[in-house]
């Protein structure tokens, strides 16, 4: 990944504000050093061979913090945010005394997260610190495996400095209305893409109405949890995510929550310990029904990249195929960049440029008639557009009669 790529897809998938991701690693926070120049007192930056780029950055890292609580050991993911190379400068050489800086984009770091929390504020009032895709099993604050159960048993003393969670993919804002005790957080929604292409970056997006763009403008907005500035997130349905619900990838066994429960979290194939998905660790916390909605919340989406969309209607297995690319380049040329096909070309202007059937499979995962056949234990849920192919992708489960029982 380079500055010109995420650039030049950050603007086909239609973003204009992108995290940077891993300043805290020497070599990328020397790419950024050279390639970004700050945008006119926005505390954003732009890209400096591409000046007339519309899309801004974000000084942003995650970071990994592992070590033992009463006997077990916590591994917590947290995102940070910062207005300036200076101030990231000053935050890597501060984390720089608790674990190697260069050894991994997201650095392992021996310290507790009330000590990480307050390490980012003293270098500055301006700097967030947001826990990471709370609900992933391994490595997130409500983790199955080695997370809390609340956020204040997490960052103790420091919580007073939390204002926003990201959501993860395999959970989304109904699942965390659920639990009362996040209702002074905003949720956020962003994408740990790894990747410039279309089918990765913006995955997962928020947007914001703003007057002007600016690093304070977004901070403001989100530790506001201001509905007048912050529209909607976009989320992938969360049964995409690889870890929705439980199961064991090796014996192709995957289970809603009240399943694995009756299996006491173990395979009944192999009787190997379950990975517990999101679904069940939310249904172990939540102390609201799941259809509960809270007065005047912020909105969502659900989307999934076109890209694979275009994939699962032509059939083929990969997102960067030939054929995929010679339907999504005329969407974009026509509307100008994915989230407008996504959210809001018509059915009738799209079909006289592609195939009616992607169309209609770009309409009914917009209006959320498409399925997605659960993911778990690190497998990625299946798109399942069309009623006749959900039997033939879904995964094992014991004494499954029909499609209409996994689902």
């Amino acid at each position: 990944m380079n500055i010109t790529e995420i650039s030049r897809f950050a603007k086909i998938k239609g973003l204009g504000l992108v995290g940077t991701g891993d300043f805290t690693h020497p070599k990328w926070f020397s790419e950024l050093a050279n390639e970004l120049t700050e945008d006119s007192d926005t505390s954003l930056y732009c890209s400096k061979a591409h000046p007339e780029s519309p899309v801004r950055y974000m000084l942003t890292a995650e970071v990994c913090t592992i070590y033992p609580v009463d006997g077990k050991s916590k591994k917590i993911h947290h995102v940070i945010f910062t207005p300036s190379l200076e101030t990231a400068a000053q935050i890597s050489d501060r984390l720089e005394k608790h674990g190697s800086l260069d050894a991994d984009g997201r650095p392992i770091l021996d310290m507790t997260s009330p000590q990480l929390v307050e390490e980012i504020m003293q270098v500055s009032d301006q700097n967030e610190v947001i826990p990471a895709h709370i609900w992933t099993p391994w490595f997130s604050l409500f983790g199955a495996f080695s997370g809390f159960d609340t956020i204040e048993d997490c960052y103790q003393d420091m919580t007073r400095h939390i204002h926003a969670l990201e959501t993860g993919l395999s959970s989304d804002p109904p699942m965390n209305w659920r639990l009362s005790s996040l209702d002074r957080f905003t949720l956020i929604s962003n994408s740990d893409c790894h990747s410039h292409w279309p089918w990765r970056i913006g995955r997962e997006a928020n947007v914001l109405e703003l007057d002007r763009l600016t690093y304070t403008e977004v901070l403001d907005t989100i530790r506001k949890k201001d509905p007048e500035r912050f529209k909607f997130t976009i989320e992938t349905n969360p049964a995409y995510g690889k870890y929705h619900w439980t199961g064991h990838r090796k014996c192709n066994v995957s289970l809603p929550p009240q399943e694995a429960k009756k299996y006491g979290n173990h395979c009944p194939v192999c009787g190997r310990k379950l990975t517990r998905g999101v679904d069940q660790r939310i249904e172990e916390l939540a102390d609201r029904p799941a259809d509960y909605v809270p007065e005047n919340p912020i909105g969502y989406k659900r989307l999934l990249p076109l890209s694979e969309i275009i994939t699962a209607v032509v059939g083929v297995s990969y997102q960067g195929a030939k054929k995929v690319w010679s339907i999504y380049n005329p969407l974009i040329a026509k509307f100008g960049d994915e989230y407008t096909v996504l959210i809001d070309a018509s059915k009738e202007e799209m079909s006289k440029i592609v195939d009616s059937r992607i169309a209609e499979a770009i309409i009914r995962v917009r209006e959320e008639k498409a399925k997605v056949i659960p993911g778990y234990d690190g497998v990625y849920g299946q798109l399942a557009l069309f009623e006749e192919k959900q039997e033939d992708s879904a995964p094992s489960k014991p004494k499954q009669k029909s499609m209409a029982d996994f689902m």
